[in-house]
């Protein structure tokens, strides 16, 4: 007796042995009863026939068919993620939605208090752009521009104390 995984492939009957067993038989095929329908005496018969399948016979089916074939031929076969991989993405997709639109209405949902603060904010920022800009060209400047520079402010400075008294 052939066995498998411990266990026997072909169950042993009791009153049949291999003797009893034609030559041209399996054992598993001697145990098994054969359908009514193989004798060739049963001609009147109406044997079984493979039931159609609706979805496939379609024409709606086999135009899909048809295309996936074609495109997998041009190398144009479609994407088979896994269902999960497809949900996963979906969802990440709506939470960087979801924060962009937090972030529109925190924007638009501000009160006159941080406008303000907004406001002043910027303009600091301008005068510090401003000066960091005088800075700097005051710096590329020669020696000579300098010192015109203060002599005319000296200048000034004078005519304006002659003038006050």
């Amino acid at each position: 007796m052939t066995t498998m995984f411990r266990y026997p492939v072909f169950p042993v009957l009791p009153g049949l042995d291999q003797a009893d067993i034609p030559e041209g038989l399996s054992r598993a095929r001697s145990i098994m009863a054969e359908p009514d329908y193989m004798d060739g005496d049963g001609d009147d018969l109406i044997k079984p026939k493979k039931l159609l399948n609706p979805v496939k016979s379609s024409r709606n089916h086999q135009d899909l068919h048809r295309e996936l074939l074609m495109n997998q031929k041009r190398g144009l076969a479609p994407q088979n993620k896994p269902e999960l991989q497809k949900v996963m993405e979906k969802r990440k997709r709506d939470q960087v939605i979801k924060a962009q639109k937090e972030e529109q209405e925190a924007h638009k949902k501000r009160s006159d208090l941080e406008v303000e603060l907004m406001k002043r904010r910027e303009t600091l920022e301008q005068l510090e752009l401003e000066q960091n800009k005088n800075e700097e060209e005051q710096e590329n400047t020669p020696e000579f521009v300098k010192m015109k520079s203060n002599l005319r402010r000296t200048k000034q400075e004078v005519d304006g104390q002659e003038r006050a008294t």
